[in-house]
């Protein structure tokens, strides 16, 4: 879409000030990226990104990632944190969900979020679990659609999970399921700026993420508001589960960290943006 934009603005001859918004650490999404089409998408936005005049990273590390893959003049680059936390999302997280596992007396339920795909590197997860439930008793959802879900589900048989994890698709109110949760697990690869752990932080919720390429260690405060693990580490991955069960959670200073990424802070950047870009030609 961006490469679109930039094109149908040169071939307008508009002299409307263009900005590109990136939200995939560019380096990790090409490589994931099967056959030829692997180096073509860094090719081509190294010729389109330089007819901007302005690009957006969602985070820091989508930024320093255009500097070295792009070679992009980091004078153009704003880092601009998605517009994630508003009024309704408070209002959905008081509503308890229907799930039977959500009932009083229940075990802890871990929770994740998100398309079952390779990115979000969910065998890690499972194996983490199956580790954390020799433990103790315990749940896991995994809420969204994919690709890999038959994949996914023949490995929760393999691990003799059956009757400890569900994947129920999409919710329409994944907001509720995290507010209720005992702890938010992200296992993902690489990411932009993961809105989930925005999400989950807003709804007073631990985290555990993995210390992927980017986003999460920038959330997260490196650490501060929640705990970071690395990439594809099921033993690191099942303890920090266990330990943020087993703690007690600060839920006033997860949410206001959540509050950090509000609609109100997201659109006052892009308004400081946009006056600076009108007044560099008035």
């Amino acid at each position: 879409a961006n490469l679109i934009a930039l094109l149908a603005a040169q071939l307008a001859r508009t002299s409307a000030r263009t900005i590109v918004s990136e939200h995939i650490v560019l380096s990790y999404s090409a490589k994931a990226t099967p056959g030829h089409k692997e180096g073509l998408l860094p090719w081509l936005a190294r010729i389109f990104y330089r007819r901007a005049n302005a690009i957006v990273a969602v985070s820091r590390g989508v930024a320093d990632d255009l500097v070295n893959v792009v070679g992009i003049s980091s004078n153009k680059l704003h880092v601009i944190y998605n517009p994630v936390v508003t009024p309704e999302l408070s209002e959905k997280m008081q509503i308890i969900p229907l799930h039977p596992w959500f009932a009083p007396g229940t075990p802890p339920i871990v929770l994740a979020v998100g398309r079952l795909t390779a990115q979000k590197d969910y065998p890690t997860l499972l194996r983490a679990f199956a580790l954390a439930r020799q433990e103790r008793e315990l749940h896991l959802l995994i809420l969204g659609e994919g690709e890999k879900r038959a994949e996914l589900e023949d490995m929760v048989k393999s691990l003799g999970l059956k009757n400890d994890v569900q994947m129920p698709g999409f919710a329409a109110n994944p907001y509720a399921y995290m507010a209720h949760a005992s702890v938010f697990v992200l296992s993902s690869a690489w990411e932009g700026l993961p809105t989930v752990l925005v999400e989950a932080l807003a709804c007073g919720t631990p985290v555990v993420s993995t210390d992927c390429k980017s986003g999460p260690a920038e959330i997260l405060d490196y650490g501060r508001y929640g705990v970071l693990v690395p990439v594809g580490d099921d033993e690191k991955l099942s303890r920090e589960i266990l330990n943020a069960i087993n703690l007690q959670p600060d839920k006033k200073a997860l949410r206001a960290r959540g509050e950090t990424f509000s609609v109100e802070r997201a659109a006052e950047a892009y308004l400081t943006l946009f006056r600076s870009l009108l007044s560099e030609n008035a």
